[in-house]
Protein backbone atom coordinates (compact mmCIF):
# COMPACT_ATOMS: atom_id res chain seq x y z
CA UNK A 1 0.00 0.00 0.00
CA UNK A 2 1.04 3.53 -0.68
CA UNK A 3 1.32 6.20 1.97
CA UNK A 4 -1.08 9.10 1.49
CA UNK A 5 -1.19 12.62 2.84
CA UNK A 6 -3.75 13.67 5.37
CA UNK A 7 -7.45 14.16 4.47
CA UNK A 8 -7.46 16.26 1.32
CA UNK A 9 -4.73 14.17 -0.30
CA UNK A 10 -6.41 10.97 0.90
CA UNK A 11 -9.63 12.04 -0.77
CA UNK A 12 -7.78 13.18 -3.87
CA UNK A 13 -6.18 9.76 -4.16
CA UNK A 14 -9.50 7.99 -3.66
CA UNK A 15 -10.81 10.12 -6.51
CA UNK A 16 -7.71 9.67 -8.65
CA UNK A 17 -9.71 9.56 -11.88
CA UNK A 18 -10.23 13.30 -11.55
CA UNK A 19 -8.10 15.13 -14.15
CA UNK A 20 -6.53 17.78 -11.91
CA UNK A 21 -5.31 17.73 -8.28
CA UNK A 22 -8.18 18.38 -5.91
CA UNK A 23 -8.29 21.15 -3.33
CA UNK A 24 -10.34 21.37 -0.14
CA UNK A 25 -12.75 23.67 -1.99
CA UNK A 26 -13.32 21.06 -4.73
CA UNK A 27 -14.56 18.44 -2.29
CA UNK A 28 -16.35 20.65 0.25
CA UNK A 29 -20.02 21.66 0.11
CA UNK A 30 -20.58 25.22 -1.12
CA UNK A 31 -23.53 26.18 1.04
CA UNK A 32 -25.43 29.28 0.07
CA UNK A 33 -24.81 32.38 2.18
CA UNK A 34 -28.56 32.26 2.91
CA UNK A 35 -28.43 28.71 4.25
CA UNK A 36 -28.72 28.41 8.02
CA UNK A 37 -26.00 26.45 9.76
CA UNK A 38 -27.20 25.21 13.14
CA UNK A 39 -24.96 23.52 15.70
CA UNK A 40 -26.72 20.81 17.74
CA UNK A 41 -23.77 18.47 18.31
CA UNK A 42 -22.96 17.81 21.99
CA UNK A 43 -19.44 18.95 22.85
CA UNK A 44 -19.30 18.23 26.59
CA UNK A 45 -17.21 15.08 26.11
CA UNK A 46 -14.61 16.74 23.87
CA UNK A 47 -11.24 17.52 25.50
CA UNK A 48 -10.62 21.25 25.85
CA UNK A 49 -7.11 20.83 24.43
CA UNK A 50 -5.46 18.25 22.18
CA UNK A 51 -1.90 17.30 21.35
CA UNK A 52 -0.13 17.27 18.02
CA UNK A 53 2.41 14.42 17.96
CA UNK A 54 5.72 14.20 16.14
CA UNK A 55 6.91 10.92 14.65
CA UNK A 56 10.27 9.50 15.65
CA UNK A 57 11.52 7.91 12.44
CA UNK A 58 12.85 5.54 11.31
CA UNK A 59 11.04 2.88 13.34
CA UNK A 60 13.33 -0.14 13.59
CA UNK A 61 11.28 -3.24 14.35
CA UNK A 62 12.88 -5.72 16.73
CA UNK A 63 14.19 -9.18 15.86
CA UNK A 64 11.27 -10.77 17.71
CA UNK A 65 8.61 -8.71 15.93
CA UNK A 66 10.12 -9.36 12.49
CA UNK A 67 10.52 -13.09 13.18
CA UNK A 68 6.95 -13.44 14.44
CA UNK A 69 5.65 -11.51 11.42
CA UNK A 70 7.54 -13.86 9.08
CA UNK A 71 5.97 -16.84 10.86
CA UNK A 72 2.49 -15.29 10.58
CA UNK A 73 3.12 -14.90 6.85
CA UNK A 74 4.31 -18.56 6.62
CA UNK A 75 7.55 -17.41 5.01
CA UNK A 76 9.99 -19.16 7.36
CA UNK A 77 11.64 -20.97 4.46
CA UNK A 78 12.53 -17.62 2.87
CA UNK A 79 14.68 -16.47 5.77
CA UNK A 80 14.39 -13.86 8.49
CA UNK A 81 15.34 -10.23 7.73
CA UNK A 82 17.41 -8.44 10.35
CA UNK A 83 16.47 -5.08 11.92
CA UNK A 84 17.71 -2.22 9.77
CA UNK A 85 16.93 1.29 8.58
CA UNK A 86 16.86 -0.06 5.03
CA UNK A 87 13.61 -0.87 3.27
CA UNK A 88 13.04 -4.58 2.72
CA UNK A 89 10.90 -6.01 -0.08
CA UNK A 90 10.59 -9.77 -0.34
CA UNK A 91 8.80 -10.33 -3.65
CA UNK A 92 7.24 -13.72 -4.41
CA UNK A 93 4.25 -12.62 -6.46
CA UNK A 94 4.22 -12.42 -10.25
CA UNK A 95 0.59 -11.30 -10.28
CA UNK A 96 0.13 -7.57 -11.06
CA UNK A 97 -2.29 -7.04 -8.18
CA UNK A 98 -1.00 -3.67 -7.03
CA UNK A 99 1.11 -5.19 -4.23
CA UNK A 100 4.80 -4.83 -5.14
CA UNK A 101 6.07 -6.81 -2.13
CA UNK A 102 4.91 -10.04 -0.56
CA UNK A 103 6.61 -9.02 2.68
CA UNK A 104 7.89 -5.52 3.32
CA UNK A 105 9.44 -3.44 6.07
CA UNK A 106 9.54 0.33 5.60
CA UNK A 107 11.27 1.90 8.62
CA UNK A 108 10.69 5.51 7.51
CA UNK A 109 6.98 4.80 7.23
CA UNK A 110 7.00 2.66 10.41
CA UNK A 111 5.27 -0.09 8.44
CA UNK A 112 5.54 -3.85 8.34
CA UNK A 113 3.26 -5.65 5.88
CA UNK A 114 2.45 -8.97 4.21
CA UNK A 115 0.32 -9.68 1.14
CA UNK A 116 0.01 -13.29 0.03
CA UNK A 117 1.04 -14.18 -3.53
CA UNK A 118 -1.89 -13.93 -5.97
CA UNK A 119 -3.73 -11.88 -3.37
CA UNK A 120 -6.69 -11.22 -5.66
CA UNK A 121 -7.43 -14.92 -6.06
CA UNK A 122 -9.25 -17.04 -3.49
CA UNK A 123 -12.06 -19.58 -3.35
CA UNK A 124 -13.71 -17.95 -0.34
CA UNK A 125 -14.52 -21.37 1.12
CA UNK A 126 -14.88 -21.76 4.89
CA UNK A 127 -13.94 -18.18 5.79
CA UNK A 128 -13.84 -17.98 9.61
CA UNK A 129 -16.62 -16.28 11.52
CA UNK A 130 -16.16 -12.70 12.66
CA UNK A 131 -15.76 -13.96 16.22
CA UNK A 132 -12.83 -16.16 15.19
CA UNK A 133 -11.29 -13.43 13.01
CA UNK A 134 -11.38 -10.91 15.85
CA UNK A 135 -9.95 -13.39 18.37
CA UNK A 136 -7.08 -14.29 16.03
CA UNK A 137 -6.37 -10.62 15.30
CA UNK A 138 -6.02 -9.79 18.99
CA UNK A 139 -3.76 -12.83 19.40
CA UNK A 140 -1.47 -11.53 16.68
CA UNK A 141 -1.02 -8.23 18.50
CA UNK A 142 0.73 -10.08 21.33
CA UNK A 143 3.12 -11.70 18.82
CA UNK A 144 3.87 -8.30 17.27
CA UNK A 145 4.43 -6.63 20.65
CA UNK A 146 1.52 -4.20 20.36
CA UNK A 147 0.01 -2.90 23.59
CA UNK A 148 -3.64 -3.99 23.42
CA UNK A 149 -4.60 -1.09 25.69
CA UNK A 150 -3.66 1.24 22.82
CA UNK A 151 -6.01 -0.40 20.33
CA UNK A 152 -9.68 -0.13 19.43
CA UNK A 153 -11.42 -2.69 17.23
CA UNK A 154 -13.31 -1.54 14.13
CA UNK A 155 -16.05 -3.60 12.47
CA UNK A 156 -14.88 -6.54 10.29
CA UNK A 157 -15.16 -6.00 6.56
CA UNK A 158 -15.31 -8.22 3.47
CA UNK A 159 -13.02 -8.35 0.45
CA UNK A 160 -14.15 -9.42 -3.01
CA UNK A 161 -11.46 -10.95 -5.23
CA UNK A 162 -11.38 -10.47 -8.97
CA UNK A 163 -10.75 -14.20 -9.54
CA UNK A 164 -11.29 -17.56 -7.88
CA UNK A 165 -8.38 -19.79 -6.84
CA UNK A 166 -8.00 -21.01 -10.44
CA UNK A 167 -7.83 -17.54 -11.95
CA UNK A 168 -11.39 -17.54 -13.32
CA UNK A 169 -13.22 -14.20 -13.21
CA UNK A 170 -15.32 -13.72 -10.09
CA UNK A 171 -18.50 -12.74 -11.92
CA UNK A 172 -20.70 -13.35 -8.88
CA UNK A 173 -18.82 -10.94 -6.59
CA UNK A 174 -18.13 -13.80 -4.22
CA UNK A 175 -16.58 -12.69 -0.92
CA UNK A 176 -13.10 -14.19 -0.71
CA UNK A 177 -11.92 -12.80 2.61
CA UNK A 178 -12.81 -10.97 5.80
CA UNK A 179 -10.57 -8.60 7.72
CA UNK A 180 -10.57 -6.55 10.88
CA UNK A 181 -8.72 -3.37 11.84
CA UNK A 182 -7.49 -2.64 15.35
CA UNK A 183 -6.98 1.10 15.29
CA UNK A 184 -4.26 2.75 17.31
CA UNK A 185 -5.53 4.95 20.14
CA UNK A 186 -3.81 8.20 21.05
CA UNK A 187 -5.09 9.81 24.24
CA UNK A 188 -8.14 7.59 23.84
CA UNK A 189 -8.83 8.81 20.27
CA UNK A 190 -8.78 6.39 17.32
CA UNK A 191 -7.68 6.83 13.71
CA UNK A 192 -10.27 7.10 10.98
CA UNK A 193 -10.55 4.28 8.48
CA UNK A 194 -10.52 0.50 8.51
CA UNK A 195 -6.88 -0.21 7.80
CA UNK A 196 -7.38 -1.54 4.27
CA UNK A 197 -9.03 1.51 2.70
CA UNK A 198 -6.08 2.13 0.42
CA UNK A 199 -3.84 4.13 2.74
CA UNK A 200 -1.71 3.25 5.72
CA UNK A 201 -3.56 3.94 8.95
CA UNK A 202 -1.89 3.58 12.33
CA UNK A 203 -2.80 0.29 13.96
CA UNK A 204 -2.98 -3.34 12.90
CA UNK A 205 -5.08 -4.76 10.07
CA UNK A 206 -5.31 -8.44 9.18
CA UNK A 207 -7.37 -10.31 6.61
CA UNK A 208 -8.30 -13.99 6.44
CA UNK A 209 -9.45 -16.06 3.47
CA UNK A 210 -10.54 -19.61 2.71
CA UNK A 211 -9.98 -22.12 5.50
CA UNK A 212 -8.72 -19.33 7.74
CA UNK A 213 -5.45 -18.65 5.95
CA UNK A 214 -3.90 -15.24 6.52
CA UNK A 215 -4.25 -13.32 3.26
CA UNK A 216 -2.57 -10.08 4.35
CA UNK A 217 -1.71 -7.91 7.32
CA UNK A 218 -0.30 -4.43 7.91
CA UNK A 219 1.22 -2.97 11.05
CA UNK A 220 1.73 0.81 11.09
CA UNK A 221 3.23 1.94 14.38
CA UNK A 222 5.67 4.87 14.52
CA UNK A 223 7.12 5.96 17.82
CA UNK A 224 5.55 9.29 18.81
CA UNK A 225 6.40 12.18 21.09
CA UNK A 226 4.21 15.06 22.16
CA UNK A 227 4.98 18.14 20.10
CA UNK A 228 2.43 20.91 20.77
CA UNK A 229 -0.85 21.23 22.62
CA UNK A 230 -3.61 23.45 21.26
CA UNK A 231 -7.06 24.66 22.21
CA UNK A 232 -9.99 22.77 20.71
CA UNK A 233 -11.85 24.79 18.08
CA UNK A 234 -15.20 26.28 19.01
CA UNK A 235 -18.41 25.43 17.11
CA UNK A 236 -18.34 28.95 15.66
CA UNK A 237 -14.83 28.39 14.26
CA UNK A 238 -15.83 25.11 12.67
CA UNK A 239 -18.91 26.74 11.14
CA UNK A 240 -16.57 29.39 9.68
CA UNK A 241 -14.65 26.54 8.00
CA UNK A 242 -17.88 25.21 6.52
CA UNK A 243 -18.75 28.69 5.22
CA UNK A 244 -15.27 28.96 3.68
CA UNK A 245 -15.58 25.59 1.88
CA UNK A 246 -12.79 24.00 3.96
CA UNK A 247 -14.65 20.91 5.20
CA UNK A 248 -14.33 18.06 2.65
CA UNK A 249 -17.03 15.44 2.29
CA UNK A 250 -15.65 11.88 2.06
CA UNK A 251 -16.94 9.73 -0.79
CA UNK A 252 -18.88 6.58 -0.01
CA UNK A 253 -16.55 3.88 -1.32
CA UNK A 254 -16.20 4.46 -5.09
CA UNK A 255 -19.51 6.24 -5.61
CA UNK A 256 -19.82 7.37 -9.26
CA UNK A 257 -21.86 10.50 -8.51
CA UNK A 258 -19.64 11.89 -5.77
CA UNK A 259 -19.05 15.34 -7.28
CA UNK A 260 -22.75 15.70 -8.11
CA UNK A 261 -23.58 14.95 -4.47
CA UNK A 262 -21.11 17.59 -3.26
CA UNK A 263 -22.47 20.15 -5.73
CA UNK A 264 -26.10 19.42 -4.78
CA UNK A 265 -25.48 20.49 -1.18
CA UNK A 266 -25.37 24.09 -2.44
CA UNK A 267 -29.17 23.83 -2.63
CA UNK A 268 -29.59 23.11 1.08
CA UNK A 269 -31.68 25.67 2.93
CA UNK A 270 -30.62 24.53 6.39
CA UNK A 271 -27.60 22.58 7.59
CA UNK A 272 -27.77 21.08 11.10
CA UNK A 273 -24.65 19.59 12.69
CA UNK A 274 -25.79 16.77 14.95
CA UNK A 275 -22.57 14.99 15.94
CA UNK A 276 -18.83 15.62 16.17
CA UNK A 277 -16.29 12.79 16.54
CA UNK A 278 -12.58 13.42 17.07
CA UNK A 279 -9.97 11.32 15.24
CA UNK A 280 -6.23 11.33 14.72
CA UNK A 281 -4.74 11.32 11.22
CA UNK A 282 -1.42 11.32 9.42
CA UNK A 283 0.13 14.69 8.62
CA UNK A 284 -1.47 18.13 8.70
CA UNK A 285 -5.05 18.91 7.71
CA UNK A 286 -5.26 19.81 4.02
CA UNK A 287 -1.53 19.58 3.32
CA UNK A 288 0.32 16.88 1.37
CA UNK A 289 3.95 15.88 2.02
CA UNK A 290 6.20 16.18 -1.02
CA UNK A 291 8.33 13.58 -2.81
CA UNK A 292 6.38 10.68 -1.25
CA UNK A 293 7.94 11.44 2.13
CA UNK A 294 6.23 10.14 5.26
CA UNK A 295 4.15 12.72 7.16
CA UNK A 296 6.13 14.07 10.10
CA UNK A 297 3.17 14.72 12.38
CA UNK A 298 0.03 13.06 13.67
CA UNK A 299 -2.76 15.59 14.09
CA UNK A 300 -6.30 15.49 15.49
CA UNK A 301 -9.28 16.42 13.33
CA UNK A 302 -13.04 15.91 13.44
CA UNK A 303 -15.76 14.09 11.57
CA UNK A 304 -19.03 16.03 11.53
CA UNK A 305 -22.39 14.40 10.99
CA UNK A 306 -25.02 16.78 9.68
CA UNK A 307 -28.49 16.90 8.16
CA UNK A 308 -28.89 18.95 4.98
CA UNK A 309 -32.49 20.18 4.66
CA UNK A 310 -33.59 21.04 1.10
CA UNK A 311 -37.11 22.15 2.07
CA UNK A 312 -38.98 19.13 0.72
CA UNK A 313 -36.35 16.51 1.59
CA UNK A 314 -33.25 16.04 3.71
CA UNK A 315 -30.13 13.91 3.70
CA UNK A 316 -27.49 12.99 6.28
CA UNK A 317 -23.90 13.80 5.31
CA UNK A 318 -20.42 13.53 6.82
CA UNK A 319 -17.80 16.26 6.67
CA UNK A 320 -14.18 16.39 7.83
CA UNK A 321 -13.03 19.45 9.73
CA UNK A 322 -10.04 20.79 11.65
CA UNK A 323 -10.61 20.46 15.37
CA UNK A 324 -7.79 22.66 16.69
CA UNK A 325 -8.32 26.40 16.95
CA UNK A 326 -4.82 26.98 15.58
CA UNK A 327 -5.60 24.84 12.52
CA UNK A 328 -8.76 26.82 11.80
CA UNK A 329 -6.77 30.06 11.94
CA UNK A 330 -4.12 28.62 9.61
CA UNK A 331 -6.61 27.30 7.09
CA UNK A 332 -8.77 30.41 7.01
CA UNK A 333 -5.77 32.74 7.06
CA UNK A 334 -7.43 34.95 9.64
CA UNK A 335 -6.81 36.01 13.20
CA UNK A 336 -8.75 34.33 15.98
CA UNK A 337 -11.95 36.11 16.93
Amino acid sequence: MKNFAFLAAILATMLSSHAAPLTLEDISPHLSTNAQIIWKAPTNSLPKKKWIYKKILPRIFSVAVISNAIVLASLQDKGFPQPSTNEICMDYDSCPCGHPCTFSIRPYFATLAYTMPNFDRDSGKDIPSDEVIVKRAWGCTFQLNIDSAQLMQKAPRSHICSSDENGRDNTNNQVCGRGVFLSRLIDGIAFMGNGNDGWETEGFWIGFGSYGKIRAFTLVWPNLERYEIHQTASPAQIINCIRAFKTPMPPIDDEPNYFARVKNLANAKKFTITKITPYYGEGVFGEAPTNNEPPKFVTPFAELEAVADFGNSNVTVRLLSPILSSEVIRILGTKDK
